[in-house]
């Protein structure tokens, strides 16, 4: 894997954001908006109880702003996949000595700098809007961070290959893959409120122990280290399956011709 591969990758993704200003938008515009609905809903709740701030309010906040990690993840992998479909630089990408790894970390890098500034500015709106201090979580923080964005990625290589498959049809594809699994990954509310199936779905997810773990936290509990263990153990399996998926999907692709109907349209 070469460093620098990967470093031309991701600036060419950064340039693109750089020339075109309304590709900024996506990045402040859809997290502000679903932070200030939820925290205003949240605030007219408590509003109307008008017994101090019931438990579930701040783990709403916290639930938004750790979701958007495995949002913006996913995305930074998916939509620079795409972002090379719409100028119809991937077949360019295929034919340069680009190894599929290399590839695959460019978008990583690219998910982890969508995190960082978004995380950061929902994190000051929450702190100055609806007094949701991050730091509550203390060192847990970055394990929830880090295990939630390997998930992310996780579905980004996802969903490029089911783009792969199916071609530009299946473009929507990129904003629906993590919404296909939020029911059941407990983001709002505890496993515990779905049924037993469901309940069983949502510990195959990595993203779910660590949503447990936040209410823990609001709550005044500790977090179980079984939980995060659980976390980095369906992680690793996420990401083999996922790379597994993906490297299937390119090279029967490559072996039928079929990825001309991505790289040329």
């Amino acid at each position: 894997m070469s460093i620098s591969v990967i470093h031309a990758l991701v600036m060419r993704y950064i340039y693109l954001y750089g020339r075109n200003k309304v590709r900024l938008v996506e990045l402040i515009f859809w997290p502000t908006m679903e932070l200030l609905v939820w925290g205003n809903m949240s605030v007219w709740l408590e509003s109307t109880r008008g017994q101090g701030v019931p438990e579930f309010i701040p783990a709403l906040i916290g639930g938004v702003i750790l979701w958007d990690v495995v949002f913006r993840a996913q995305q930074g992998v998916a939509i620079s996949f795409l972002e090379d479909v719409w100028t119809k630089n991937l077949f360019n990408i295929f034919a340069a000595p680009v190894r599929p790894a290399e590839y695959v970390a460019a978008g990583f890098l690219v998910g982890f700098l969508r995190i960082l500034f978004t995380v950061v500015l929902l994190s000051l709106l929450a702190g100055a809007f609806y007094h949701f201090d991050v730091f509550q979580f203390h060192w847990h923080l970055v394990p929830f961070f880090g295990l939630l964005m390997f998930f992310g990625w996780s579905l980004g290589v996802i969903s490029c290959a089911l783009i792969l498959k199916w071609g530009q049809a299946a473009e929507s594809l990129a904003w629906a893959v993590p919404f296909l699994i939020q029911p059941v990954a407990a983001v709002y509310y505890p496993l515990a409120k779905l049924p037993e199936w469901a309940q069983s779905l949502g510990w195959c997810l990595p993203c779910t122990p660590v949503f447990e773990g936040m209410r823990a936290i609001i709550a005044g509990q500790g977090v179980d280290t079984g939980l995060l263990g659980l976390s980095v153990f369906t992680n690793i399996l996420w990401m083999l399956g996922a790379a597994g998926i993906y490297l299937w999907v390119l090279r029967s692709g490559r072996k039928k011709g079929v990825l001309t109907r991505v790289t040329s349209h």
